[in-house]
């Protein structure tokens, strides 16, 4: 399927109502299934990925599929290590291609009874009963690798015999995601220490509490981008909050360089660009924290004509697709470049650098492939403010937003089925 994608450029005016964030919902969702009580929690994200997480918690089937969910895959790995019986974890094909090793030889030395049933180092898993979980009490992890593997062993570390003691090797990559996951831990009535490059969690038990779930600022990045582009705005969001567990609130401050102000409400932002603001000529941004706003501001340069100087994108091959490559076709569809700097040529040679330039031109209406990545669909969409532009398979959004296409609607967006050529 193809959707057509336009609107006026014209002021952009309106609210949304944001679902609740994929990230802390599976989090909160983990903490539950540990805590041994059941808890009330409002606002869970209607994201598939937390649909996914929950069925495959409550069954009791011996083959749990957790499809292309990466976050419901890596939790599912650490938390059945600990189940009675014998599961086996699998996924899609791109499940299939994703590397699990690093979580997986960690979890094999605190005493997980895991091996692979395909390829070495990938998906599908069988895992075993716990029988000599909790053996080890100290484990090194890479601190560059997925920060999802590290808040998996976080959230397992207070129901293992001895706690764990975890040494985080080298730079720490989406540091934010792990302080998350320690923050909610502690709003659940687990203690942790962080000194250095060490976290300590004694063996405790998560408390019962009821938990709201602040609205995702990964899907906030979208409606930003939406102001960015348009002539004006004066937009509310609703559902987030000022005191943020994500590491991509950083959003607010991005935004100011594309004339997008941000004033915290309760429990909401509100949004304003002035007619007649202008965007810095050069954007330059560091997203190991926060890499999942990186294709969302590659476009808006784009857009604008902005030139972009990014680093900390070295998660971004290993996600629903190598996203780098992704944005350098589809951004070329449009005219834009992006690049990598030679390490030679960079400011810091123990960094990579990547440079977006150009600005977007629509000879004719571009159709954007996604690559099964929602990311890829929803970054695109504001283009559409621009010129028509259209996007294969748009009914991948439902992974972490499955409202998108309808709430943009309410934004002015017309939105049409074209035949699939």
């Amino acid at each position: 399927m193809i959707l057509k994608i336009q609107r006026p450029h014209a002021p952009l005016k309106g609210h949304i109502r944001l679902s609740g964030s994929k990230s802390i919902s599976n989090r909160v969702l983990a903490i539950r299934e540990l805590c041994g009580e059941s808890f009330d929690i409002q606002g869970l994200a209607e994201a598939n990925d937390t649909h996914l997480m929950q069925s495959l918690l409550a069954s009791g089937e011996e083959v749990l599929d957790a499809g292309p969910a990466g976050t419901t895959f890596r939790f599912l790995t650490a938390l059945l290590s600990l189940r009675a019986g014998t599961q086996v974890l699998t996924g899609s094909e791109r499940m299939k291609q994703r590397p699990v090793g690093v979580l997986v030889e960690a979890l094999r030395t605190l005493g997980a009874d895991i091996e692979y049933l395909e390829k070495e180092g990938y998906p599908p898993l069988r895992i075993g009963p716990p029988v000599n979980m909790g053996r080890t009490v100290e484990l090194s992890i890479s601190a560059g690798t997925s920060s999802q593997y590290i808040s998996a062993l976080l959230l397992i570390a207070p129901a293992l015999p001895q706690g764990l003691v975890l040494h985080l090797e080298g730079a720490i990559v989406s540091r934010p995601y792990i302080e998350m996951t320690l923050r909610l831990m502690q709003y659940f009535g687990v203690e942790h220490t962080w000194e250095g490059q060490t976290i300590r969690v004694a063996a405790q038990r998560y408390a019962a509490r009821p938990f709201r779930v602040e609205a995702d600022w990964s899907a906030a990045s979208y409606y930003y981008a939406m102001a960015a582009l348009a002539p004006e705005a004066d937009l509310t969001l609703e559902g987030l909050f000022a005191d943020s567990l994500q590491g991509d609130a950083v959003l607010t401050d991005m935004m100011r360089h594309f004339g997008v102000q941000t004033t915290f409400l309760e429990n909401a932002v509100h949004l304003k660009k002035e007619a007649g603001a202008v965007a810095s000529p050069v954007f330059e941004w560091d997203f190991i924290q926060c890499p999942d706003l990186a294709q969302t501001l590659a476009v808006v340069c784009g857009g604008l004509g902005v030139h972009g100087v990014f680093s900390g994108l070295e998660t971004l091959r290993i996600k629903e697709t190598d996203r780098i490559a992704a944005l350098k076709t589809e951004l070329g569809k449009t005219g834009v470049l992006l690049h990598e700097l030679p390490r030679r040529m960079a400011k810091r040679s123990d960094k990579q650098f990547y440079l977006v330039e150009g600005q977007c031109a629509f000879a004719e209406m571009p159709v954007f492939d996604t690559y099964e990545d929602h990311r890829m669909a929803m970054a695109f969409a504001p283009l559409g403010i621009l010129s028509p532009v259209a996007v294969r398979e748009p009914g991948v959004v439902n992974k972490s937003y499955p409202a998108f296409w309808e709430d943009i609607t309410t934004l002015g967006f017309d939105c049409q089925s074209l035949t699939n050529t």
